[in-house]
């Protein structure tokens, strides 16, 4: 008997580090960890501790579903590059599932809604690329549930996903508000 597929999935696109591990429609196990920092260090060992709690090793794993944003360019950065650097060293497919998607598989109708800083939010209708607006002006907004359920529902749309997807890429809605340095670049001293 063919055993069901393990899907590891993780994401660290706003104040959090969360992942879910699935089998087959069971959720294996879920933990989420509330943090305005630190991500970078802590995403590692807390998929270790989701694989451990489970009996699972990294070569058990059957493919990868990663949160890409919107959200914390940072944040977002550090899940995707994490999901592709475990995706090539262990040879399974990665999946990026946007926080809107996953908003839009747990609820009904409304409308998929990220809180962005300033009064903003991301959102994205059903026919539409996602975008940053006022916060003020969604109508009938859906809000992401917890991490841990956020993490669940990410696992269970990269298991749906197809065989081929792309591998993920950062989903940024708006400008990094970071600039690049006005200096001038060092010169270049040739080796003659």
């Amino acid at each position: 008997m063919v055993s069901e597929p393990l899907i590891l999935a993780f994401d660290t696109s706003a104040a959090h580090c969360a992942a879910a591990l699935l089998q087959g429609e069971r959720v294996l196990v879920s933990r989420a960890e509330t943090m305005g920092r630190g991500q970078a260090e802590r995403l590692m060992p807390l998929l270790h501790e989701v694989l451990d709690q489970a009996g699972i090793t990294w070569r058990d794993l059957d493919r990868i579903g990663v949160g890409i944003g919107p959200g914390n360019f940072t944040g977002i950065r550090i899940s995707v590059a994490a999901a592709r650097g475990l995706a090539l060293s262990l040879d399974i497919p990665t999946v990026g599932i946007s926080t809107l998607e996953a908003i839009r598989a747990q609820a009904q109708g409304g409308t998929p809604c990220v809180p962005a800083p300033r009064d903003m939010a991301y959102i994205q209708t059903a026919t539409a690329a996602p975008e940053l607006v006022g916060i003020t002006s969604v109508v009938d907004p859906i809000l992401p549930p917890d991490p841990a359920r956020l993490a669940e529902l990410m696992a269970r749309l990269a298991a749906q996903a197809p065989q081929d997807s792309p591998p993920p890429a950062p989903l940024y809605v708006r400008p990094a508000d970071a600039a690049p340095a006005r200096d001038l670049p060092p010169v270049i001293l040739d080796d003659a």
